[in-house]
């Protein structure tokens, strides 16, 4: 295929963000076509990228001048529009979640595999260059074996509390990248869960259901210990970093910086600030992602993050939350 047709579900920020990337950024492909439940939304990411408004979803899904689906609706549409772009035989990516309950991300998975079409789940901190260095230390064995993983993850600001109310939660909404990220960068899987949390920020986040400040244990088959850290808010910005520790040595990812220029005086050292949004952080991730999944699509359809790459984070999520309220720590295989 000399270029990959995508069509467009969903064009909010990050449908409108993907389509900017796709058209100007990522080689060999062309958004051809974009819809959205709300047509002003639809309309203006149709023309800065020079594609059609289509009608509906269905429309989309059934058009033949589209070969592959760019999921980036909200998470309730993700399964349907799933079970129908597979039966139209179009390839998928699908941002995160797949679905909040586990059973509808089981329907989904079913049907793409029916279908044999490929799927690729929207986990582009894999992605990220510093990320995908500290997995590369543990596959060539720089490390060693592996023994502990520190995982923080802080957003500058807490979402709305709309986007609270249905997100499911810290556990599926924030640290289900974190939970992506320990196996990514492990190589193993998780067996055992055990999460602690408060509000620490917001009592309205409380008040809604849902915990701002959590801290997360995990236990890989292998026997390596993962910490994981959130706040969804944090005064100096966006902070990401991932630590592998092992026999050998250590492998870490640390925050990119605005520049990396430092002055020192006599009153100490200054240095560039941290990215204050995740766009900013993480659009090389985006790319490197697309390029990707095109690739998989034109090559033998087998995808980088798949379907069971994107269960097994909500397994935990899932974990995480029976963890916190029953206050004991949880075996993945509870949900399996």
């Amino acid at each position: 295929m000399s270029e990959l047709r995508i069509g467009l579900l969903g064009a909010g920020r990050i449908g409108a963000m993907h389509a900017d990337l796709l058209q100007n950024q990522v080689a060999d492909v062309a958004v051809t076509g974009v819809f959205d439940v709300v047509p002003e939304a639809a309309r203006r990411v149709a023309d800065e990228v020079g594609a059609p408004v289509c009608d509906s979803a269905e429309a989309l899904i059934a058009d033949p001048g589209i070969d592959a689906v760019a999921i980036a609706t909200s998470t309730d549409t993700h399964v349907d529009l799933m079970v129908a772009a597979a039966g139209a035989g179009k390839a998928i990516f699908c941002e995160k979640p797949v679905s909040l309950e586990l059973d509808e991300v089981d329907r989904a998975l079913a049907a793409v595999e029916a279908a044999g079409v490929p799927l690729h789940i929207g986990f582009n901190r894999r992605f990220d260059a510093g990320h995908a260095a500290v997995r590369q230390a543990v596959v060539d064995g720089t490390v060693g074996d592996v023994r502990q993983v520190r995982i923080t993850s802080r957003d500058p600001e807490p979402p709305p509390i709309s986007y609270i109310e249905v997100s499911g939660g810290i556990f599926r909404d924030m640290t289900i990248h974190d939970f992506d990220m320990a196996r990514f960068v492990t190589g193993s899987e998780v067996i055992e869960v055990y999460a602690k949390g408060d509000c620490r920020v917001d009592p309205a986040i409380g008040a809604a259901g849902d915990l701002d400040t959590v801290v997360v244990i995990l236990t890989h088959a292998d026997g390596t210990l993962t910490t994981i850290d959130n706040c969804r808010q944090s005064a100096y910005g966006y902070d990401q970093r991932v630590e592998v520790f092992g026999s050998k040595g250590t492998a870490a990812s640390d925050n990119q910086l605005d520049h990396y220029a430092m002055t020192r005086t006599a009153d100490g050292g200054h240095t560039a600030r941290v990215p204050y949004f995740f766009i900013d952080r993480y659009i090389p991730s985006y790319l490197a992602q697309w390029a990707s999944f095109v690739a998989a699509v034109g090559g033998d359809g087998r995808t980088s993050v798949t379907g069971a790459d994107g269960r097994a984070p909500l397994v935990m999520g899932l974990a995480a939350w029976r963890s916190v309220r029953e206050e004991r720590p949880v075996l993945t295989s509870e949900f399996q």
